[in-house]
């Protein structure tokens, strides 16, 4: 087997595309595609399971299935520390992949076909399961296609995060047309103007599982080519000299290494930091995937969402985050590669990202003192609803906040890890999602008990807080990191 050393080298060969090799763009593309799939289903998965039977929804209680959508996107992230680990020790990123990609394709097309809650849970089960083989796996093949200490990782994983909300970005829009235009059911309604009396969900999950296949096709036809043997067979790795001085990890096959070999001082506080960064992003995430429950809901139904003659979907907000993403991420890979980007320590810009998602809900805050209602006839009347502008507003500094965190972070664990534990380091950083999901989910709940306004204040203050916390011990998380950024 080729070292790794090697093998960068030869696809170093094949040529650049904006100083990256080639197949990073290769797996821009199967990720967007999942995350198209991904993306597109979770736009429309609140509404779906909140909506009338007659109105092609499953009439699940609000706060029962804010319950549904936490467990779900939390174990969405669990399920790769298991499918991390089994690719490292048995079949190989590549290999987790197309597993993944094949079952979430599946699982996509169980809510297309059956659309009652057996299938709902079916379908949530087999997305959960092929989420754990493909989201670790090829977030490792990226920093994989690096060297050690190669400054360019933070650059490449700011246009790999670009992919993943490309597909985000285009996954509401297309879903929202097909549910709410080309296979919805128009009628007049009381007020004589017209409305959709049924919506066409399950063609949101077709599109999905179509999204799913062709990341799959491009994955599959391509690899081989752009990526050659990384990822290919299970992780095995020692630390040699070469013939350049430096200390270098290399593959080797695994009778040549004694793969119980105990984890250096060293290996084992850089792992350390994993943890500790884990820990802290958990509430990050927590506050961020309101956006899918909470939000969406107070979206729907207290945001004034029209823009002169024209109503804008709720599904089609879902886009906004990644808009932004698509705007920004050039921006942010080119200053995480300045000067006064390469100064800073990735625990200051997580940092900073907590602290900007506080703002952001801060501007929620604000939204919930515009709004006006009255109960006539025991139901709540919306007298006055928030100018559209502080959704936004939201938004973008919640962007600005997933981007100072989520793909930092992702590159972060690829310098940090051991090679031999890559994914499976990579699956406890996902963790910090599973966690945050599933409290997330709980705090979706008691909106409707407490009130936007607690919720939204409360988690402001807390992520605002925990932000200075982390920029405190930021120094002392770097000297553990031990020369890594």
């Amino acid at each position: 087997m080729s070292s790794q050393r090697d093998v960068i080298s030869e696809i170093e060969k094949q040529g650049m595309i904006f100083g990256h090799p080639k197949g990073l763009y290769l797996l821009f593309f199967t990720e967007m595609w999942e995350r198209f799939s991904y993306y597109g289903m979770r736009a429309i998965l609140m509404l779906y399971m909140t909506k009338l039977y007659m109105e092609n929804g499953l009439e699940i209680p609000k706060d029962s299935a804010a319950l549904i959508y936490g467990f779900f996107t939390g174990f969405v992230y669990f399920t790769p520390i298991i499918g991390g680990w089994i690719a490292d020790k048995f079949i190989g990123q590549r290999n987790a992949i197309t597993i993944g990609g094949i079952t979430m394709f599946l699982g996509q097309l169980t809510l297309f076909a059956v659309n009652t809650q057996m299938g709902l849970a079916i379908g949530l089960l087999l997305l959960i399961i092929g989420n754990g083989f493909f989201k670790p796996n090829i977030s490792t093949l990226v920093g994989r296609l690096y060297r050690q200490g190669d400054a360019r990782r933070d650059s490449a994983f700011s246009i790999f995060y670009m992919g993943i909300n490309l597909g985000a970005l285009l996954a509401p829009i297309v879903v929202a047309i097909l549910c709410n235009d080309v296979f919805a059911t128009k009628g007049i309604g009381a007020d004589g103007k017209e409305m959709i009396m049924s919506y066409g969900y399950k063609y949101g999950f077709l599109a999905a599982a179509i999204g799913m296949m062709i990341g799959q096709i491009i994955f599959n036809s391509l690899a081989k080519k752009y990526l050659l043997e990384i990822g290919e067979k299970p992780n095995k790795s020692i630390v040699v000299n070469n013939d350049e001085g430096p200390i270098d990890e290399v593959e080797v096959p695994a009778a040549a290494q004694n793969i119980n070999a105990p984890l250096t001082s060293i290996e084992k506080q850089r792992m350390s930091v994993i943890f500790i960064l884990t820990a802290f992003i958990i509430f990050f995430w927590a506050g961020f995937e309101q956006a899918g429950s909470s939000m969406t809901l107070y979206t729907d139904s207290y945001i004034d969402r029209t823009v002169g003659s024209w109503t804008i979907s709720t599904e089609l907000f879902q886009s906004v985050n990644p808009l932004f993403i698509v705007i920004l991420a050039p921006i942010f890979a080119w200053f995480w590669g300045s000067k006064t980007g390469a100064r800073m320590s990735t625990p200051v810009k997580m940092s900073l990202g907590m602290i900007l998602l506080g703002i952001g809900f801060l501007f929620m805050l604000m939204a919930t003192g515009k709004v006006q209602t009255e109960i006539i006839d025991g139901k709540e009347n919306v007298v006055q609803k928030a100018g559209l502008w502080f959704l936004i507003v939201t938004y973008f500094f919640h962007t600005i906040g997933e981007l100072c965190i989520s793909p930092v972070g992702l590159s972060v664990v690829t310098k940090l890890a051991p090679i031999k534990l890559a994914s499976m380091l990579m699956g406890v950083w996902m963790l910090s999602t599973f966690v945050a999901n599933i409290l997330g989910g709980f705090i979706a709940a008691y909106v409707e008990k407490l009130g936007a306004a607690t919720i939204f204040s409360s988690i402001a203050l807390f992520v605002i807080g925990l932000g200075i916390i982390m920029l405190l011990v930021s120094r002392r998380l770097s000297k553990m990191m031990h020369g890594v950024k």
